[in-house]
C-alpha cells in the first residue's frame, strides 16, 4: 500500500528495494524482518490458541466455574493491554529487537508452567496460579506482538496493509494448528504434552530471531497516547478494533464446551471446528491486504461491511432463539467461516489507518510513534479479548450460548453502524468544504485523507 500516498512517511523509514508506489524488490532486511514476524505470529498463535479445546473443561474438573474459565481467559487480555501500553510508549528506550526475543522467551517459559498447573491441587491454588502464569505470559506476548507489529511497519512503510495481510496468513495457521494440535495431544497423552510442547516451539523462535531480525536505531518523541484517543476517528477504529477481539474472545471459554454439548464432539475434533474460523481468516487476509493497498478509498467500507457480516455471523452461531432455526454443525462452522472472513475484513485496514491519522495530526514519523501505535492498538485489542471472555463466560452461565453469541454480535453490529455513520459525515463534509486542509485543528484534514481515506 502507499500509506501515505504522498511520500509523508518519514525518512528514515525508508527501506531499499521498496519505492513509493510499492514494493519493487525485497531487500535482505525486508526478508529477515518478514522471517522474524511470521514466525512470532506462528508461534505465539499456537500457544495463545491452544487453550480452547480442552481447557475450560479441564478448568471445571479443578473447581472452577464458566465464569472463573472467562476470567482466566480474560487475565490475559488485560495484563497484554497493560504490557501494550507501557512497552508500546517505552519501545526505543528498551530496544525493539530486545523486546520482541524477551517476550518470546517469557511466553514460551509461562507456557510450558501452565502445563504443570494440573499437578496443584484442585480448587483456589489452581485457580490462583491459572491467574498468574496467565497473566506474566501475556506480558511476554505483549512484548513481542508489539515490537513486531512497530518492526514491520518501519520496515515496510509504503506496503503495509498488503504485508500485515500476508503475515496474517500465519496468524490464522497458528490459530489453525493450536486448537488442533492440543485436542490431538491433550486427548493422545493428557493436559502436561500440548503445553510442554508449545512452548518449546516459542523458545525455539528465540534463537531464530535472535539470527534473523534487524536492529533498529531511533530517538524518543514526546507524543502520548492521550493525544492518539483526541481524535474522534481514531476513537471509532478502536472500537471497532474492541468489537473484533471481543468476538474472537468471546469464543474461547464457550464454544468448545457449547460444541462438545450440542454435537456430542470429543476435544480431538473440538479442534478441527476451530478451523472453519481460523482457515478463512488466514486465506482471505492476504487479498484484503492487497485490495486495501490498491485501493485505499475502500478501506473504510471494509471496515463497515466487515463489521456488519460478523454481526450476522455471531446472531446465526447458535442461531439466536428468535430465529427458530435447529443449530446443526454444518451451520455452525459455516458462520465461523463468515466470522472469519469478516474479522479479516474489518481488522486489515484497522492499523494504517491509524497510522496515517497519528501522522497527520501531527506526530513525529519514526519507530517511536508506530510503537505508540502498535502499543494503542495492542492495548485496545487487548480490551476486547479481556471483555469477550469474560462476559461470555458470564453470559453462557446465566443464559444460554445462543442468546450469548447474538449480544456479542450486537456489539459488532454497533461498532459498525457508528463507523459508517461518520464516514457518511466526513463524506459530506468534505462535499460542503473542499479545502480541509486549512481546517486541520478542527477536522482530520490532511492530503493523505484526501486522496487516500
Amino acid at each position: 500500500m502507499n500509506i501515505n500516498n504522498d511520500n509523508h512517511l518519514p525518512a528514515d523509514n525508508d527501506v531499499p528495494g521498496e519505492s513509493a508506489g510499492g514494493t519493487q524488490r525485497i531487500s535482505k532486511t525486508q526478508l529477515f524482518t518478514l522471517i522474524s514476524a511470521a514466525s512470532v505470529n506462528l508461534s505465539s498463535m499456537i500457544c495463545y490458541s491452544i487453550l480452547g479445546p480442552f481447557f475450560p473443561n479441564e478448568a471445571l474438573q479443578k473447581g472452577a466455574d464458566q465464569t472463573i474459565v472467562g476470567l482466566i481467559f480474560g487475565c490475559y487480555a488485560f495484563f497484554n493491554l497493560m504490557g501494550s501500553l507501557i512497552l508500546g510508549k517505552y519501545i526505543v528506550q528498551i530496544g525493539a529487537k530486545f523486546m520482541l526475543i524477551a517476550g518470546l522467551f517469557v511466553s514460551g517459559v509461562c507456557t510450558v508452567i501452565f502445563g504443570l498447573l494440573d499437578k496443584l491441587p484442585d480448587g483456589p491454588l489452581f485457580i490462583l496460579m491459572c491467574f498468574i502464569v496467565r497473566s506474566i505470559d501475556a506480558v511476554g506476548f505483549a512484548a513481542a506482538m508489539t515490537s513486531s507489529f512497530a518492526i514491520v511497519a518501519k520496515v515496510f512503510p509504503n506496503s503495509l496493509a498488503t504485508v500485515l495481510g500476508s503475515l496474517e496468513v500465519f496468524t490464522g495457521l497458528g490459530l489453525v494448528l493450536g486448537p488442533a494440535i492440543g485436542g490431538f495431544l491433550y486427548q493422545s497423552y493428557g493436559y502436561e504434552i500440548p503445553f510442554i510442547a508449545q512452548g518449546c516451539v516459542l523458545l525455539l523462535m528465540v534463537p531464530l530471531n535472535m539470527c534473523v531480525l534487524p536492529s533498529l536505531d531511533a530517538t524518543p518523541s514526546k507524543d502520548s497516547f492521550w493525544r492518539l484517543f483526541t481524535r474522534p476517528k481514531i476513537i471509532l477504529i478502536c472500537f471497532v478494533i474492541f468489537s473484533m477481539s471481543s468476538s474472537l474472545g468471546f469464543l474461547d471459554p464457550t464454544m468448545s464446551l457449547f460444541v462438545m454439548k450440542k454435537f456430542n464432539l470429543r476435544s480431538g475434533y473440538v479442534g478441527l471446528v476451530f478451523l472453519g474460523l481460523a482457515l478463512s481468516y488466514s486465506l482471505s487476509s492476504p487479498l484484503l491486504g492487497v485490495l486495501s493497498d490498491k485501493m485505499p478509498t475502500l478501506r473504510k467500507w471494509l471496515m463497515v461491511i466487515g463489521g456488519l457480516s460478523s454481526a450476522t455471523g455471531f446472531c446465526l452461531l447458535g442461531p439466536a432463539p428468535f430465529f427458530n432455526i435447529k443449530s446443526q454443525l454444518w451451520l455452525f462452522v459455516l458462520m465461523l467461516a463468515l466470522i472469519g472472513f469478516s474479522l479479516g475484513m474489518t481488522g486489515i485496514p484497522t492499523f494504517p489507518e491509524i497510522l496515517i491519522c497519528a501522522y497527520e495530526n501531527g506526530f513525529e514519523e519514526g519507530l517511536s510513534t508506530l510503537g505508540l501505535v502498535s502499543g494503542m492498538f495492542g492495548a485496545v485489542w487487548s480490551c476486547g479479548m479481556f471483555f469477550g471472555p469474560t462476559l461470555g463466560g458470564f453470559l453462557v452461565e446465566k443464559i444460554n450460548f445462543e442468546w450469548s453469541a447474538t449480544i456479542q454480535g450486537g456489539i459488532a453490529l454497533i461498532s459498525s453502524f457508528l463507523m459508517g455513520i461518520y464516514f457518511i459525515m466526513e463524506g459530506r463534509w468534505k462535499k460542503r468544504s473542499p479545502q480541509t486542509s486549512r481546517n486541520g485543528s478542527d477536522e482530520e484534514s490532511s492530503p493523505l485523507l484526501s486522496n487516500g481515506i
